[in-house]
C-alpha cells in the first residue's frame, strides 16, 4: 500500500483517522495507530511483518540491556549483529553469492530472497534506539508497546524519514490532536501527494522510457532528457513521500524533522548532502562517521572516514555496483572539496559551483538509475558525444514531451527552489499572510483533485524508495 494509492486515500486513512478522532483515550489512540501500522505493512508484506515485529522485540530487549553497565556494550554489539545481519541476509546475500561466483569461477546457488519493504529503514531506527539508550540511559523505554509504535508507525515505516526515538519520545506518551495540526498536516500531505503524482510520475514515465531502450540506441538529446527527468523524478518522488509522511505525522500529533531542504540550489556536493535525505546522512554521521573519528584526526583521516560513509551510503541503497559507484562519486567530490582541489570556498567559484554540483548529481544519478554500470556509462557517453541514436527511438522519446509533461517540468524547476518559501516569509508579518494561507489551502484542494484525476486515469505510480 502506498500513500498515493486509492486504497490508502479513500479507505485506510479515513478509517484510521475517524477512529483516532472519535476515541479520546490516549492509550487507545496508540493502540489504533499500532494496529493500523501492522495492517498497513501486512497489506503488502503479510509474511515479512513477522520479521519487523521480531526485530522490534529484540531491539526492545537490547535497549533494556543497554542501561546495565555490565551488559551495555554487549547490547550494542548484539543490536548491530541482529539489525545489520537482517539487512545483509535479506538484501545482500544474493549479491555476495554472485560476486563470489564471478571471482572464484564457482557456481554456488544464488538465493532469490524477497526483500521486505522498508527493512533498510526499520532496522536503522531500531539500531539507533539501542545506541541512543546506551549513550543516554534516560532514553530507555520499558514499555514494549511504545517501542513498537515508534518503529512501526506507518507514516515513516516504509521509506522514512528515519526518526530518532528521542525526537518523538514525549509525543508517544502525550501529544496534541487539534484542528490546526490536522489542517496543516493535511495541506503538507496534499502538497507531497502533488509532488509525487503530478511531477514525479510524469518525469518518471519519460525516464523509464529512455532507460528502457538499449543504451546504444539513445542519442545525445534523449540521453540528457532521460538523465534530467530521472533526477527530478527521484527528488520529487522521495521528497513528496517525506512531505506526506511529515504531514501524516503532524495530523496524529507527531513532529518529524525535515528530510529535504532544496538540495538542487547547492553550490557544492558537501552542501548538497546537508540538504538531501537529511535523516539518512544524519544517521550515518551520528552512528558511523563520528565513532570513526569524524574530522577530529586530521584531513587524511577525515577523507578516509567520508569515503567510508559514502561507500556505505551507496551500498545501503541496494545490492548493485551501480549504487556503490554512485556513493563513491559523491565521496570523491567531498574529498576534492575538503582538500580544496575543487575550490568551493572561493567566492568566484560559487556561480560555477551550482553548475558543477548539478552536473555531478545528474551524472551520478544516471548510474544510480541504470541496471548495470555498462548501461549507465554508455548513457553518460551518449550525453557528451554527438551520437544521433536510432531515429525511431528518439521519436518515441520526444513524443512523450507533451504539454502535460512540459508543465510538470516547469513546476519541477520552480519547486526545486525556495521561491514560495521566500514569498511566504515576505508576507508573513503583514495582512497578506492570511490571504496567502487561504490561497495555499485552495491550492491544496486543486492539487488533490488533479492528483486523484491523474491516479484514476493512469496505472503508472511507482515509488522509487520502495526498492531500498
Amino acid at each position: 500500500m502506498t500513500f498515493s494509492s486509492v486504497v490508502f486515500l479513500f479507505m485506510f486513512f479515513p478509517i484510521v483517522f475517524l477512529l483516532y478522532a472519535i476515541i479520546p483515550n490516549k492509550t487507545w489512540r496508540n493502540i489504533i495507530l499500532v494496529i493500523a501500522s501492522v495492517v498497513f505493512y501486512a497489506f503488502g508484506e503479510p509474511v515479512a511483518v513477522m520479521i519487523m515485529l521480531i526485530s522490534i522485540v529484540f531491539n526492545y530487549i537490547f535497549g533494556i540491556m543497554a542501561t546495565k553497565d555490565k551488559y551495555g556494550k554487549l547490547a550494542v554489539f548484539l543490536a548491530v549483529l541482529i539489525n545489520i545481519g537482517l539487512l545483509i541476509a535479506y538484501k545482500y546475500t544474493g549479491f555476495f553469492a554472485t560476486v563470489f561466483n564471478s571471482i572464484t569461477g564457482l557456481s554456488i546457488p544464488v538465493p532469490q530472497i524477497r526483500l521486505p519493504i522498508g527493512i533498510s529503514f526499520f532496522t536503522f531506527q531500531g539500531l539507533s534506539y539501542v545506541i541512543d539508550v546506551y549513550r543516554d540511559k534516560k532514553l530507555v523505554q520499558k514499555n514494549l508497546f511504545y517501542v513498537l509504535l515508534y518503529i512501526s508507525f506507518f507514516p515513516q515505516l516504509i521509506a522514512g524519514p528515519i526518526v530518532r526515538y528521542e525526537d518523538i519520545a514525549k509525543q508517544i506518551e502525550d501529544r496534541e490532536f487539534s484542528l490546526d495540526r490536522i489542517t496543516s498536516g493535511m495541506k503538507r500531505f496534499i502538497f507531497g501527494l502533488g509532488k509525487k503524482v503530478l511531477i514525479a510520475n510524469q518525469m518518471g514515465f519519460v525516464a523509464d522510457t529512455v532507460f528502457g531502450f538499449n543504451a546504444s540506441e539513445v542519442g545525445m538529446k534523449a540521453a540528457w532528457i532521460g538523465a534530467v527527468c530521472y533526477t527530478l523524478q527521484i527528488f520529487f518522488d522521495f521528497s513528496g513521500y517525506s512531505d506526506m509522511a511529515i504531514g501524516l505525522g503532524r495530523i496524529f500529533g507527531f513532529d518529524f524533522r525535515e528530510n529535504f531542504n532544496y538540495p538542487f540550489i547547492s553550490p557544492s556536493i558537501q552542501e548538497f548532502w546537508r540538504r538531501w535525505h537529511i535523516s539518512l546522512s544524519t544517521w550515518f554521521k551520528e552512528y558511523v562517521y563520528i565513532p570513526l573519528g569524524g574530522n577530529r584526526k586530521g584531513d587524511v583521516r577525515t577523507t578516509i572516514n567520508k569515503l567510508i560513509i559514502f561507500f556505505l551510503t551507496g551500498f545501503w541503497h541496494g545490492a548493485n555496483f551501480t549504487f556503490i559507484v554512485w556513493g563513491m562519486i559523491h565521496g570523491l567530490c567531498q574529498m576534492l572539496e575538503t582538500w580544496q582541489i575543487i575550490p568551493t570556498k572561493k567566492k568566484w567559484f560559487k556561480p560555477i559551483g551550482h553548475v558543477y554540483t548539478m552536473l555531478v548529481v545528474i551524472l551520478a544519478f544516471v548510474l544510480f538509475r541504470a541496471d548495470t554500470l555498462t548501461q549507465g556509462l554508455t548513457i553518460i557517453k551518449d550525453m557528451f558525444t554527438f551520437n544521433a541514436g536510432v531515429n525511431a527511438v528518439n521519436v518515441e522519446i520526444y513524443s512523450l514531451l507533451n504539454p502535460l509533461c512540459l508543465i510538470a517540468f516547469f513546476f519541477a524547476l520552480v519547486l526545486s527552489t525556495p521561491v514560495f518559501r521566500m514569498f511566504r516569509e515576505k508576507v508573513e508579518k503583514g495582512t497578506k499572510a492570511v490571504a496567502y494561507d487561504y490561497a495555499a489551502y485552495v491550492g491544496a484542494l486543486i492539487i488533490f483533485a488533479l492528483s486523484i484525476l491523474s491516479l484514476m486515469s493512469s496505472g503508472y505510480n511507482p515509488f522509487i524508495y520502495f526498492r531500498f
